[in-house]
């Protein structure tokens, strides 16, 4: 999937309400519920390839957002979060390559993480935490 359509996808499909950081954040939180529950089941190695492709979308969408021209980020954030969605496509792709439960403990926490950046950010107006 493109960076184009999956952001098109994202747009279409985000639920309504709230801002775009707060469904930001409330996405990578489910992603890393999803591959809680696969770590839980390390036998189930389909599940776990399931949850951690449905990250690696979410993270090709936040990448492509901080890739944007019109991204608005300062520019130190911006290659922070580029440097993270890196990490982020090498672990998956190790994942993917041999699916084991514990090499997905570091996504769940950046996942938890960044997303309790964007909703904090929410909480104190004024501030874009977001990418």
């Amino acid at each position: 999937m493109s960076h184009e359509s999956a952001t098109r996808s994202y747009e279409r499909n985000r639920p309504k309400g709230g801002s775009p950081r707060e469904t930001e954040g409330r996405a990578l939180l489910e992603a890393a519920r999803r591959m809680a529950i696969a770590q839980d089941a390390p036998d189930d190695k389909e599940a776990m390839k399931a949850a951690v492709r449905l990250n690696w979308k979410l993270w090709t969408i936040l990448q492509a957002e901080v890739c944007a021209p019109d991204c608005s980020l300062p520019l130190e954030i911006r290659t922070n979060m580029v440097n993270l969605c890196n990490f982020v496509d090498k672990r998956i792709v190790d994942v993917l390559a041999e699916p084991e439960s514990e090499k997905l403990g570091a996504l769940i926490n950046i996942n938890r993480q960044i997303a309790a950046g964007l909703l904090t950010a929410i909480e104190q107006p004024g501030q874009d935490a977001g990418p």
